[in-house]
Order: C-alpha cells, then structure tokens, then sequence
C-alpha cells in the first residue's frame, strides 16, 4: 500500500533532481523511493549482521585443539 509524504526541498535541489530523474527515466519520487528503499534494506541487512555476530560470539568457536592444561597449573604460585 502506498501512500504520499510531503518534502519541503532547496528549489535549486528540486531543478537538479528533476535533471536526474528525466536521465534515468523515472520520476523524483521514484527515485527517492529507490533510493530509501535501499538505505532501508542495508540497515536491516547490518543489524541482522551484527545480531549473527553477536549470536557466534556468545556460542564461541571450536577450532580443533586439546587443552593439555588447566589455568591453575599455567599459573601456579
């Protein structure tokens, strides 16, 4: 469902967007749709990220190895 927003923009911003627009075939507002459609979509792709690493971080990694000792004997007074 779509539904209108209201911009108040710089005229000589306006000029230049409607250039843009006319070369790329399309309209200001669907260029600012397209355009904040992917900002949007990488903001959600970082987070979902960020919350994967955080998720590995917590869970840790096994990356083979034995541990042949214990911390006491490591360090040892």
């Amino acid at each position: 469902m779509k539904r209108n927003i209201t911009l108040s923009l710089d005229k000589e911003l306006i000029g230049k967007a409607k250039v843009m627009a006319a070369h790329r075939q399309t309209s200001i507002s669907g260029m600012l749709s397209e355009e904040l459609r992917k900002a949007v979509e990488k903001t959600e792709r970082h987070q979902w990220a960020k919350r994967e690493a955080m998720n590995n971080l917590k869970i840790g990694f096994h990356l083979g190895g034995r541990i042949l000792t214990t911390r006491e004997d490591i360090h040892e007074r």
